[in-house]
């Protein structure tokens, strides 16, 4: 080989060296910088405050396991603050905040979660979810560990957090504390159908079914009276569309969409500014439902937000938007994730772009 190849062999050889020796370098150095800064948050004292619901059967043994769990992991600043009946989780998060909480931790269901991040919805806190609640409906959305409870509380005491949507509900025929933004809600509000289910459910029966108690609720419901209503909503370009003397039996609008075993809103999602309505109605009796339960479960397998092929007698019309504004031509029960809000005749729905920051899974 001649000697300049041999030398510009050698060159390459020698430059290649030390480009690695430089990426290794630069790798422990980030990786030392990473190291000092987890060992720099271990001893970052932030104070807790657990926002506790007393009523949830897993309430007594998850304090007991929440403060065993700081003690071991070196947390000195935390407390716990009981909701009441005349003190829910947004006053408890309220007065956790005014405290000095750093993160307000709810423990509870999603009424719970539901409540607290009304008042820590445009705040500069973070907020943690430990679910110990039937559903945990939101918390399944954020792929937050229901059922494991030292899981959760690893996700809710890290540094991991996105910023998510909030959606509100006003009832603006009702004089009531939350006229002024609305009722917060993080998973799904609904007037019609939706809520006589949720309200007729047995309290009882839930804790002892679970999720099936609200189908035997539902069945007591299924030939209830239909809503009429005039339905303005402002789509993500902003042009409003009104559709007059609109027939339904239940009225949606979705943050997250998922619900265990099923997909009621394949395109929502938490954090696109968006609320996604649903105006679903029913007809000829057992069949419209049986087609109804076919489209859910179509787009649940396809994960599109689509009916059935094969559906006949029922109808979900699926639109994406920034606001609502509904008018009834009778009342209708009102939910928003699963707390009833009473009948109204005119409601408004909005979203709160990625107003509530919520500690999730840290992603790889």
């Amino acid at each position: 080989m001649p000697i300049p190849a041999v030398v510009i062999l050698g060159i390459l050889a020698v430059a290649a060296i030390v480009v690695t020796a430089v990426v290794l370098i630069i790798r422990a150095q980030r990786r030392h910088r990473f190291a000092m800064q987890i060992l720099a948050r271990d001893d970052d004292q932030l104070s807790y405050a657990f926002v506790i619901n007393p009523s949830k059967p897993q309430a007594a043994a998850a304090r007991e396991r929440i403060q065993q769990y700081c003690r071991d992991k070196g947390i000195r600043e935390f407390s716990f603050i009981e909701t009441q009946l005349d003190r829910d989780g947004k006053a408890c998060a309220r007065m956790a905040l005014e405290r000095g909480a750093n993160v307000v931790v709810a423990v509870g269901g999603d009424g719970t979660v539901r409540t607290v991040a009304s008042a820590m919805a445009s705040s500069d806190h973070v907020m943690g979810i430990i679910p110990i609640g039937t559903g945990n409906l939101f918390a399944r959305n954020m792929g937050i560990p229901v059922g494991d409870l030292d899981a959760a509380l690893a996700v809710a005491t890290s540094y991991g957090s996105t910023q998510v949507d909030v959606g509100r509900m006003a009832l603006l025929d009702q004089d009531d504390q939350e006229q002024g933004r609305g009722h917060a809600f993080l998973i799904i509000a609904g007037i019609g159908f939706d809520a006589l289910m949720i309200d007729d459910t047995d309290p009882n029966l839930k804790k002892t079914v679970s999720w099936l108690a609200y189908f035997i609720s539902g069945a007591k419901h299924l030939f209830a009276p239909k809503y009429t209503a005039d339905i303005t909503i402002t789509r993500p370009d902003q042009v409003t569309q009104t559709n007059t003397s609109v027939t339904f039996r239940t009225f949606m609008a979705g943050n997250c969409g998922e619900i265990p075993g099923f997909s009621l809103m394949p395109d929502a999602s938490y954090e696109d500014g968006f609320l996604d309505f649903e105006i679903i109605d029913t007809s000829a009796g057992l069949i419209g439902w049986a087609n109804l339960f076919g489209d859910v479960m179509h787009q649940t397998i396809t994960r599109k937000a689509s009916q059935s092929p094969l559906s006949t007698n029922s109808t979900i019309v699926q639109l994406q938007g920034t606001k609502a504004e509904i008018r009834l031509e009778k009342p209708a029960l009102a939910q928003v994730d699963g707390d009833i809000l009473g009948e109204t005749c005119h409601l408004a729905l909005s979203v709160e772009h990625r107003a509530l920051n919520v500690r999730v899974p840290q992603s790889d």
